[in-house]
């Protein structure tokens, strides 16, 4: 290789290691914004996770809140009928006659709260055996009335669709 040739080379070698320094010193910067910026997002990320863990902790307050709110008022809902209760014992060995009229009248006033808790009494008698909606006890040959009708109800329901407290028990015609 010539003289002018080893120089070039020289100068070329000079060159790109001044060039791989720059890039050198300028990675380091470069390095420590990418340090930094892990350590904002890491900072980010707990406060997320810890704003998360606060909120469920808050919904299970609030919930729990509610389930209590809602059995206070239905255990309210049934205070009148227990005094109602009290007031015919107090009354049992006065008039017999009056004591089955008041617990007549004490059936209408439970019912009357269920309803109002959404849960209304159904009268299923004469009406088609839907074993969503009922319990066959027994069948019973019954002459001129449809298979699979509800002859008698044992025990009545409450409630309606989805929001059934209980099914009835049931009679049920079968062809005879």
């Amino acid at each position: 290789m010539s003289e002018a040739s080893e120089r070039e080379e020289a100068v070329r070698e000079s060159a790109e290691s001044a060039e791989s320094a720059e890039r050198a010193e300028s990675a380091a910067p470069d390095v420590a914004e990418l340090q930094q910026r892990i350590t904002e997002l890491e900072d980010r990320w707990r406060r997320a996770l810890a704003d998360l863990d606060n909120l469920r902790k808050r919904v299970s307050r609030d919930a729990e809140r509610v389930r209590a709110e809602e059995r206070a008022r239905a255990a309210a809902e049934w205070l009148p009928v227990l005094d109602n209760l009290e007031r015919a014992l107090e009354h049992a060995e006065s008039d017999p006659a009056s004591i089955v009229e008041g617990l007549r009248a004490i059936r209408d006033q439970a019912q009357d709260v269920l309803a109002r808790l959404g849960f209304p009494r159904r009268d299923d008698a004469g009406t088609v055996f839907d074993p969503a909606r009922h319990e066959a006890v027994a069948t019973l040959a019954q002459e001129g009335v449809p298979d699979g009708t509800v002859l008698h109800v044992v025990r009545p329901a409450y409630g309606d669709g989805d929001r059934q407290l209980r099914p009835a028990l049931v009679v049920v015609a079968r062809e005879g």
